[in-house]
């Protein structure tokens, strides 16, 4: 098992490091089926491992500053809170029926990834209506310093997207950030780059909201198989960040959303009819 966590957590991480968010989709599967963890157990080791992936992914930018932390905390607070009740939906859910959600948690992520290619501006995350002179159709507002005015009407919507984040991560172990980036480009106003690195963070630490739920609910935790799918999750996502300079970013996103919808088919094919 050891060689093939790791292998396991460098298809996660270069899903990652090509599409820049959604690769920890594989990580349940992988688990589940590759390894032959428990779905529950591998809920937690995905949220453990993704974390950890998303720390080695935050860091540098936090250092460059291109994290917007007032704006990540307000997410991550709430994203925190909604993580536990991921975790306990995930208990009274039987595990055949949680894979066949997860499945279609996929499909809804595939749909997304292969919109963003056929658009452009989904694709750069960048929302036209807003740039247009006059129009500012964001819930939140920023100064000419570009610093977010942190209105009730924003904290508002930005603490709901986060709770609605965190119930999806510790429910499927993914860490969100294919709901994270978009919600913080459309509806902060933030720019494409902080946008990243701002969900990074969220990600860490939504992510130990997630994998403490799970394991004060009694959950098991392998933490040598976490550790072992980090450490390739690391390698991965270097690799999969050289390889994505070298491609297009539509060709990449097509490509990520045929895995995704295969491997989702699989999932079922497995919980339904085997």
């Amino acid at each position: 098992m050891f060689g093939l966590a790791i292998f396991f957590g460098a298809i996660v991480g270069f899903a990652l490091g090509l599409t820049g968010g959604g690769g920890g989709i594989f990580a349940v599967p992988l688990l589940v089926y590759g390894l032959s963890v428990a779905p529950r157990e591998a809920v937690g080791i995905s949220l453990a491992s993704v974390g950890g992936t998303a720390l080695f992914g935050a860091l540098p930018r936090l250092r460059r500053g291109e994290v917007e932390l007032r704006t990540g905390l307000l997410f991550a607070v709430a994203g925190m809170m909604g993580a536990p009740v991921g975790a306990y939906l995930s208990k009274l859910v039987p595990e055949q029926i949680l894979l066949v959600l997860f499945a279609i948690l996929m499909l809804v992520v595939a749909s997304r990834m292969w919109s963003k290619a056929k658009d452009p501006t989904l694709a750069s995350g960048v929302c036209v209506t807003e740039s247009e002179p006059g129009r500012d159709r964001s819930a939140c507002q920023r100064d000419e310093d570009g610093k977010l005015r942190l209105t009730s009407k924003c904290a508002r919507l930005l603490v709901l997207v986060g709770l609605m984040t965190g119930v999806l991560s510790g429910m499927f172990g993914v860490g969100g950030g294919f709901v994270i980036v978009p919600a913080l480009v459309l509806f902060s106003g933030m720019a494409i780059h902080q946008a990243v690195g701002t969900s990074l963070f969220v990600i860490v630490l939504v992510s130990i909201s997630g994998v403490a739920s799970h394991v004060a609910g009694g959950n098991p935790l392998s933490i040598d198989v976490a550790i072992q799918f980090m450490i390739g999750g690391f390698a991965g996502m270097w690799l999969g960040g050289l390889v994505a300079k070298r491609l297009k970013g539509p060709t990449l996103q097509k490509t990520f959303s045929i895995a995704v919808v295969l491997v989702a088919m699989f999932v079922i094919f497995k919980s339904v009819v085997l």
